[in-house]
């Protein structure tokens, strides 16, 4: 049996996951099952423990590892759990030593050890480079992800992500481009810049090179590379040369993932975030001046302590005014230990009922996009037997089975409400 990984959360997190299945199996660990965590939010850490329970009960043989921010920021919550076999840290979960460790400690199921005996989680704050492994893509010779970058530091008052995954670092230049070239020469036809916070990218590097910097080496030293798109930026960091780039360069594609969180700006400082409503709005406004064709999604937090109905009227407004087309919507969560679990909490009916309330504005801006898109002709990247992106990254269904990889122009011909149709 070949080890399986269930990821959760990000995705960084995904593309670790290709690595991790790969180290597994190197150590020896072809039976394990692998639970990749996240730690945004409390949810997510419910969601993996219920995981858990139910692998266990599906395979009561199979040894469980648990990785991952949460596995990070809460070893022991997992550790006592008695369906996990071992616990690893997100610094660990990419070294080979690690993996060959928990080899050696995992025999035949026996439920009862120690949980102490069971963690293998360092310092993730003493953590001065990126681990970024060489994997081919997640996505059949179609789309790969690069990373370039690990770790925040920033310290949002709702955000626990900078003590799962360290202080900003970034992959040099020359690492990333090594990784893009071989992607291509691979087959791959887009590849995406992830990491945890893109835009603070090349702060800790000689010269400190931006972003924009970085794109515009990828995409030199990869003329034959068709897509490049990049991951969630906080849009108040982009840099001039990143911000020309989507004027400049029709290989760079026309979407972005912004982390505003909120439309409010007495709610922002409460979150301390750098940037205010004024500049979510100024940003976007440049971006489609200088690209009209650009798409933008964002996370918006809904519910945030001490948030009255005018505030979150701001956040809704802001979705319209921004012209965001994806939304990807958080009801807030208190996290241990963050300022704001110390702030006054909002009811929880209140909460979801206003993340539907953001969802709601979120699924009719998608439709307004989708119903434009009729009737066009989009180039799609093909990435399943009859699925693929356009180069806005909506989804689009294709009449009939085509190669992964392939770059079509293709005709609009409807939609069904969460995809576009083709002809």
């Amino acid at each position: 049996m070949r080890n399986s990984v269930v990821t959760f959360g990000c995705r960084l997190n995904a593309y670790e996951s290709e690595a991790i299945r790969h180290l597994a199996g190197a150590a020896g660990l072809d039976e394990a099952i692998i639970v990749n965590t996240c730690a945004v939010t409390g949810t997510a850490v419910r969601q993996a423990r219920q995981a858990i329970r139910r692998l266990r009960h599906e395979h009561p043989r199979a040894p469980i590892v648990v990785t991952g921010c949460a596995a990070q920021i809460e070893p022991a919550t997992f550790a006592r759990m008695p369906q996990v076999d071992r616990v690893l840290g997100n610094a660990e979960k990419l070294d080979l030593a690690a993996w060959r460790r928990a080899g050696a400690r995992i025999g035949p199921r026996a439920d009862g050890a120690a949980a102490a005996d069971k963690v293998d989680v360092g310092d993730i704050m003493r953590e001065q480079r990126v681990n970024a492994p060489m994997i081919d893509g997640v996505l059949r010779r179609a789309r790969a992800f690069v990373q370039v970058q690990n770790g925040c530091d920033h310290r949002c008052t709702f955000c626990v992500i900078p003590f799962g995954r360290g202080n900003s670092r970034s992959l040099p230049m020359d690492g990333v481009i090594a990784q893009v070239r071989r992607l291509v020469e691979s087959g791959y036809r887009e590849i995406v810049l992830t990491g945890v916070d893109i835009t603070s990218y090349g702060a800790g590097l000689p010269g400190a090179p931006r972003l924009g910097t970085l794109v515009g080496r990828v995409l030199r030293a990869a003329p034959e590379l068709a897509r490049l798109r990049l991951s969630s930026i906080d849009a108040v960091e982009a840099d001039r040369e990143l911000v020309e780039a989507f004027a400049s360069e029709p290989r760079l594609m026309p979407h972005l993932h912004l982390s505003l969180q909120a439309g409010d700006d007495m709610i922002l400082k409460r979150m301390r975030r750098r940037h205010r409503r004024a500049d979510a709005l100024g940003f976007c406004a440049t971006l489609r001046r200088l690209r009209p064709d650009i798409v933008f999604g964002a996370d918006i937090i809904a519910g945030f302590p001490t948030e009255t109905a005018d505030m979150f009227a701001r956040s809704l407004d802001l979705v319209d005014e921004c012209g965001l087309t994806y939304l990807h919507v958080f009801p807030y969560s208190p996290r241990p230990g963050t300022p704001a679990s110390r702030m006054p909490a909002l009811a929880p009916p209140l909460v979801k009922e206003r993340a539907a309330r953001l969802r709601a504005k979120g699924d009719s801006r998608l439709q307004r996009h989708l119903d434009a898109q009729v009737g066009t002709t989009t180039s799609v990247l093909i990435e399943g037997r009859a699925l693929g992106h356009t180069e806005q990254f909506t989804p689009i269904r294709l009449p009939a089975p085509a190669p992964p990889g392939t770059l079509a122009r293709l005709a609009v011909a409807g939609h069904d409400g969460r995809r576009l149709i083709a002809a």
